[in-house]
């Protein structure tokens, strides 16, 4: 397919998800399944276009003057792939798969508009109705935060530290643009792709059968280490879903110890058990039932909360989701924060800590979250989170934001990572 099929299949998808409001990636997996004949570059094309459309959706629609799936398709190779509208156009011409040519109404749009004096919000691409959030959250940097999460993001591994290092792994990623990570010191970091390109299956690498490496974000494997997980202890991941927090606290406890792995929502647990056996984490138990908990009441180092949240860190990976999202929705996170959290805190024993992380950027689910539950258990106290980072990752003093919580914030613009939360409250009484 040439670009201008590919540009009108993305149209395609873009309608089908505003008309059906259905995720992104099944909209792109049915178009898929009902046009065999597309190529595995075309299908990788058609999503980047549909992706890049979604994340700039509203400074691509604000370019072509208006938000159709025509609009911010069209935005989306303007603002993304490096084309003008004389090359798009020229590109296009004689395509008879491709969508019509900018109309003279659409090239007098991108003509008078210049991306850098669209409104704030638009320049940010987030919803009006989280303009508040990000002022909140940010501060005068909320324009250039909310721009970084619509930027395409790159692909981040975690190297198992049983099972290899990272010279090893690195050396069997050869040719992929594998390069260490800037912070974590078990990660690596493939760079985001340019136009039409797609990242490397590394799943189908033999070091990640062999276990050497699972795929997980960079702040995810920051807020990981914060805990502060060592050899010997008892860890109780509350909140486990897929396992990939578990894998990294088994891989920092040297396997020893003990781990156990629960989720409300046992159907999330269900990829940790080829993942434990693939990474040979043999410290890990998987807790599925409620009642299973009640021994290790009072009895855990840490609890590691990765609670429920609106996902806002994590737009560059999906952004649909920033367009789906309600105040509704966020109240709602908010409230299953709030109950799991106290749930949580029952298995913390004294002394031993109560690790809460979210992959949000809104202060309504971190810091006044966390504000919330120390007002609810006047028995919490957060730890030193400047003392916690600097000796963890000393040398990056700038890549984290501490806030009047305490707690530790991650983002894109700032860390180079997904938006990440964490905050480390201590159990008063005696132990560690």
């Amino acid at each position: 397919m040439r670009l201008g099929g590919r540009l009108a299949a993305a149209i395609e998808v873009l309608e089908d998800i505003g008309r059906r409001h259905r995720p992104v990636a099944d909209a792109l997996r049915d178009w898929g399944l009902s046009h065999r004949f597309a190529g595995g570059g075309d299908r990788a094309a058609i999503g980047n276009i549909v992706y890049d459309a979604l994340r700039h959706k509203r400074s691509a629609g604000w370019l072509l003057g208006e938000d159709t799936p025509r609009a911010i398709g069209f935005g989306a190779l303007l603002l993304e792939w490096g084309q003008t509208a004389q090359s798009l156009n020229d590109a296009l011409e004689g395509d008879k798969f491709a969508p019509p040519l900018l109309s003279d109404t659409e090239l007098k749009a991108v003509a008078d508009r210049r991306p850098g004096d669209a409104p704030d919000a638009v320049r940010a691409d987030i919803p009006e109705w989280c303009v508040p959030l990000f002022e909140q959250a940010f501060g005068e940097a909320w324009v250039a935060e909310g721009s970084a999460l619509a930027t395409r993001p790159p692909l981040d591994l975690r190297v198992n530290t049983l099972q290899a290092n990272r010279a090893r792994v690195l050396a069997e990623l050869d040719g992929t643009g594998a390069a260490p990570a800037s912070i974590a010191a078990q990660g690596i970091r493939i760079p985001p792709i340019d136009g039409d390109g797609r990242h490397p299956n590394v799943q189908a690498e033999p070091a990640f059968q062999k276990g050497w490496f699972e795929v997980q974000d960079e702040g995810s494997q920051i807020v990981a280490a914060l805990a502060g997980a060592e050899a010997g202890m008892q860890v109780l991941d509350y909140c486990a879903g897929a396992g990939g927090k578990t894998l990294a606290l088994s891989a920092e406890m040297g396997n020893t110890g003990q781990i156990f792995a629960h989720d409300a929502e046992k159907a999330r647990l269900a990829p940790i058990f080829d993942r434990i056996r693939r990474s040979e984490n043999r410290n890990i138990q998987i807790v599925s039932k409620p009642a299973e908990l009640a021994p290790l009441s009072s009895h855990m180092d840490i609890v590691l909360v990765d609670a429920p949240c609106t996902g806002s860190g994590t737009w560059r990976r999906r952004p649909d989701a920033k367009w789906r999202l309600t105040q509704k929705q966020l109240d709602q996170r908010r409230g299953e924060q709030s109950e799991i959290l106290d749930a949580a805190r029952a298995f913390v024993k004294p002394g031993g800590l109560l690790v809460y992380i979210t992959c949000s950027v809104f202060d309504a689910e971190n810091g006044e979250q966390v504000a919330a539950f120390r007002a609810r258990h006047g028995d919490f106290t957060p730890v030193d989170h400047r003392k916690l980072w600097d000796s963890r990752f000393p040398g990056h003093p700038a890549a984290a934001r501490l806030g009047s919580d305490g707690g530790i914030s991650l983002s894109p613009a700032l860390s180079g990572t997904d938006g990440f939360y964490v905050c480390a409250l201590r159990r008063a009484g005696s132990g560690r």
